[in-house]
């Protein structure tokens, strides 16, 4: 029996992707088999192997893999023609019967001993199977193979053991491939990026400085440096990673992959001036490239230069730009940080889809609630259509953000308790119910949410810190809320926030020289109106009352509706 023979019969069937679930329709399956059928008695082929052939195509097409494996495995015994044979391994492999995927390759590479797609493909199914043991043999052949594409292939290495658990032994098996060739710079990439996901950063580092010295002009062994240089983090590492950049950049000026990530590096430095330089010079050289076109704008946006953020977005959109959402979200910023609240409404609205998409629509509803215009805002987030279940907890806490600054806290609660039901264990409502809970007199079911956000959550500080200052507000039960705020603090030693909580209990306890401490160093992290109302309660108690007043008066300036500021306020200066 001819392989061109099958080949052609096989090329007839009406395939699907491997894994297709849809059946083909009838009169599909009757037209496939008319065609092989009649291919079969022309050729004089035995019924029994047409049969086979049209069994496994009709079975694969009607998504029955398991069936299709089955007939195709007995015909590539039976027929040793090698592209039903790949075939069989192919849709073994697509099963994830790895063993029976392996005998198949073995047998197609005793019948063409040459092929290398067998051997890629045994190489493949190797690592998926967990039998990196057995890999040596195979992928040396096929090193040895090709010498012409010899650095091709190391570069193809990594990927191909990139889902192998096992990183310290992929880094072993990659030493072993790689020492035969010690002078060729792809090798020692490859030894970088293996000892680099094995956690062996330093090795990583050396390997990749080996391959710069066998290759100076290569940009990919530079950029990999730099990254694992900046895995540790800290200022001197930052600036190490960006002077390796600029020497390389010193001798290859025209790399814009370098450039780019030296601007990169030096936005993560905060050093917005000397970002800003080079993404000037990509964007001289490469204006309609929207790598450099993006984060110039949003780089302006941060720097609060509009003019340029606007250009740049708005060219974003006459490029072939995949996340054209994300250009009117940022347009939208731009717009409503210059005061243009129509035109940041109406780009706004015309985000589509895509994760720009909510935040796009809450931005749009806070602007028309700005406006006088609530109802028109609610009924904007509500026919959103989203239906994933994030999504879903994004709109409830959106909608609730805009009735509590519209002082309508029971319709706040209304539409969290609402969204919360139908997700009763999603952590962010169960936090934020709690919240809306308490501002509407429900402490007990307040306190409910809490217990159970912390028993799903025993590392979320902000649970435990909202039920102890929830306590000690009520001046109830301060002992466990002194316990359940210093559980916070040691979950999140540095937030502002929570110091506030702790400094409040301490002077709920009478501990008035530690809670003064305690909300000094909060405040002068944080200067918010909360934390402000609070130290502000502490000094007048104190007797420090000249001071009291000032600093309540210089909140009032910087966030004058504040309530909780306001009715300290009204407690002490009546």
């Amino acid at each position: 029996m001819s392989s061109k023979l099958l080949a052609s019969l096989i090329s007839m069937a009406l395939f699907l992707p491997l894994g297709a679930t849809q059946a083909a329709p009838p009169s599909s399956d009757a037209a496939a088999a008319a065609r092989l059928v009649r291919a079969g008695e022309t050729e004089g082929l035995t019924g029994q192997v047409v049969f086979q052939l049209l069994l496994g195509e009709v079975a694969l097409q009607r998504g029955q893999l398991e069936l299709a494996l089955s007939a195709y495995r007995d015909l590539a015994l039976r027929t040793r023609d090698p592209g039903v044979v790949r075939r069989a391994a192919e849709l073994a492999g697509a099963a994830q019967q790895y063993g029976v995927a392996l005998e198949m390759v073995r047998l197609w590479l005793e019948l063409e001993p040459e092929s290398q797609s067998a051997r890629q493909m045994q190489a493949g199914l190797l690592v998926l199977a967990g039998r990196l043991d057995e890999l040596d043999g195979p992928v040396a052949e096929m090193l040895a193979a090709e010498p012409d594409s010899l650095g091709t292939n190391f570069l193809s290495l990594n990927r191909l053991l990139a889902r192998y658990p096992d990183k310290a032994a992929v880094l072993t098996f990659v030493e072993r491939m790689a020492s035969p060739y010690p002078k060729l710079p792809e090798a020692r990439y490859a030894l970088a990026l293996a000892a680099a996901a094995a956690g062996q950063l330093e090795r990583g580092r050396a390997e990749a400085r080996q391959a710069q010295m066998l290759k100076p002009d290569w940009e990919a062994p530079v950029l990999l440096e730099a990254q694992l240089i900046l895995r540790e983090k800290g200022e001197p590492r930052i600036a190490e990673a960006a002077q390796l950049l600029n020497d390389y950049l010193k001798r290859q000026p025209d790399s814009t992959e370098v450039r780019l990530h030296l601007a990169r590096v030096l936005i993560g430095a905060k050093d917005y001036r000397q970002a800003r330089e080079q993404f000037d010079q990509l964007l001289s050289k490469d204006p309609d490239n929207p790598d450099v076109v993006y984060p110039v704008a949003m780089l302006a946006l941060q720097e609060k230069d509009l003019e340029t953020a606007r250009a740049q977005f708005t060219r974003l959109l006459e490029l072939p730009f995949p996340d054209r959402g994300a250009a009117r979200y940022f347009l939208g910023q731009v717009e409503e940080a210059a005061g243009n609240k129509a035109a940041a409404l109406a780009h706004y609205e015309q985000v589509p889809g895509g994760a720009q998409y909510l935040p796009a629509r809450a931005r749009a509803a806070q602007l028309l609630a700005d406006q006088g215009q609530l109802d028109a805002g609610l009924n904007l987030l509500r026919q959103s259509g989203v239906r994933a279940p994030k999504e879903k907890v994004q709109l409830a806490q959106a909608e609730a953000q805009l009735l509590r600054e519209a002082g309508r806290h029971q319709a706040a609660y209304g539409a969290l308790n609402s969204a919360l039901k139908a997700q009763p264990e999603q952590p962010d409502l169960l936090y934020d119910t709690a919240l809306a809970a308490e501002k509407v007199g429900r402490t007990q079911e307040m306190e409910t949410h809490l217990k159970k956000l912390i028993k799903l959550q025993p590392d979320n500080a902000h649970a435990y810190n909202a039920l102890g200052y929830s306590l000690a507000d009520r001046n109830l039960r301060l002992k466990e809320a002194h316990e359940l705020i210093a559980r916070a603090v040691s979950l999140a030693p540095e937030d502002p926030f929570i110091m506030d909580s702790m400094g409040w209990v301490q002077y709920r306890q009478g501990k008035l020289a530690e809670a003064l401490a305690t909300l000094e160093k909060a405040y002068g992290i944080k200067a918010d109106p909360e934390i402000a109302a609070h130290l502000g309660e502490v000094l007048w108690k104190l007797g420090r009352r000249d001071e009291a007043r000032a600093l309540w008066q210089k909140a009032v300036a910087a966030a004058p509706g504040n309530e909780a500021l306001q009715a300290t306020l009204k407690k002490f200066q009546p």
